[in-house]
């Protein structure tokens, strides 16, 4: 395993001095370094597990838009051509177990609830199972790792919309369970790491596959999920927008990657997935144009990292695996996919170090939040305003964990 170098390694202490006994080590494990909390919600975004789920999962992802089911059954086709099943829920549960095995060989006692917020267990299912174990405060880990609209403040949305349907959204202490989140988690070097380690795996499955040489001078094409301008500009609220916050760990981790395979990697950034109105701007380039525009440069191959997303979901399997790869080949390009962090045991134990760090926060311990890069750590308790659909736009939605509810 690839490690980061001292270079990257960067510790802002973002909140208070550093301590002799940080969370999750020996001493701190005699009060509980889960402490306050009672469970962790697992908390993402689902997706459909048979053929007649897709058009119902598409309905409830559009919710509000007005889209006809004729132009979902078209959108569903990218799921048809996978037997109609997303591998995103199959991939959290892998992780759920993942993360439970982290916090076993940790000693720590500390329960793995999952829920969704577009399909089965929804987050309704989540709450309602915490509140049948009895739990009082839990601390969410949404499967995004950046900071924005889709990634943060619209889970924090559906959290608050679900706790009002159940007669839940009271003052704090009338809740049947209190919710935290733990931050956004780009910048932490858990994920950096994992994501390290998987271009380096695939710029040895590229020498594999097409030779040395070609691997050698391959060019590293971050990828993530397409936004907006609208949601991109407002992500700011947060400190950095949504694309710096991933050129800010692109070039944390191509450096790495450079260092670990003994010569420079030259690296871009790249998006997928982009939906709506061709007259609404998203964050550009595609990366199908990308390739393109490379390929007319003189590139011969690439290696496409999926920095934006944490498992092996639609958008990689069919965005990168099936669009992407057949564009490079049709350019001619010599071309893999490197994995994405999923259950690699630098990110999982990255998780649970997140966990233990907003555990210590909520105590008010004093703690140093560990981050690479140039930006500081995020925010656990978001600030008003924070990651809204549009610059200045209030949806009039509450959104939970934020330093007003309304917020």
């Amino acid at each position: 395993m690839a490690g980061l170098s001292s270079g990257a390694k960067m510790a802002h202490m973002a909140l208070t001095p550093d301590t002799e006994a940080a969370p999750g080590t020996a001493a701190e494990t005699t009060r509980g370094p889960q402490l306050p909390y009672d469970a962790l919600l697992l908390y993402s975004f689902g997706g459909p597990n048979k053929p007649e789920d897709v058009v119902p999962f598409l309905r409830n992802v559009t919710a509000g838009k007005g889209i006809p089911d004729s132009r979902l059954e078209e959108v569903g086709e990218h799921y048809y051509g996978f037997g109609g099943k997303s591998p995103i829920n199959e991939q959290n549960l892998a992780l759920q177990a993942a993360l439970e095995g982290e916090l076993a060989a940790r000693g720590i006692d500390l329960p793995v609830v999952w829920g969704n917020r577009n399909w089965e267990p929804y987050t309704r299912d989540a709450v309602e199972q915490l509140k049948e174990m009895g739990v009082q405060r839990a601390v969410a880990l949404v499967t995004s790792a950046y900071s924005s609209y889709s990634g943060c403040r619209q889970y924090r949305e559906d959290l608050a919309v679900t706790l009002d349907g159940l007669g839940d959204l009271g003052p704090e202490g009338s809740r049947s369970v209190q919710f935290d989140k733990v931050r956004s988690y780009f910048n932490h070097p858990g994920f950096a790491q994992a994501n390290i380690d998987a271009v380096v795996d695939g710029y040895r499955a590229l020498a594999e596959k097409d030779g040395a040489e070609l691997a050698a001078e391959a060019r590293l094409v971050f990828v993530t999920h397409s936004i907006p301008d609208t949601m991109e500009a407002a992500s700011a609220v947060s400190g950095a927008t949504y694309s710096q916050q991933h050129l800010d760990l692109a070039a944390v981790v191509a450096a790495e990657v450079s260092t670990v395979l003994g010569h420079p990697v030259e690296w871009t950034l790249a998006y997928c997935s982009r939906s709506g109105p061709p007259s609404q701007p998203w964050l550009e380039p595609d990366v199908n144009d990308h390739l393109g525009e490379l390929a007319e440069s003189g590139v011969r191959s690439v290696v496409i990292s999926p920095i934006g997303f944490i498992s092996d979901h639609m958008e990689v399997a069919y965005d990168l695996d099936t669009e992407a790869i057949a564009t490079a080949a049709e350019l001619g390009l010599a071309a893999v996919r490197a994995g994405t962090v999923s259950t690699r045991a630098p990110f999982v134990s990255g998780l649970v170090d997140l966990v233990l760090e907003r555990a210590a926060l909520a105590r008010d311990d004093e703690i140093v939040q560990q981050t690479v890069g140039t930006l500081p750590a995020y925010r656990s308790v978001c600030r008003p305003g924070c990651c809204r659909r549009r610059d200045g736009e209030d949806s009039g939605v509450p959104a939970l964990c934020s330093e007003a509810l309304n917020s």
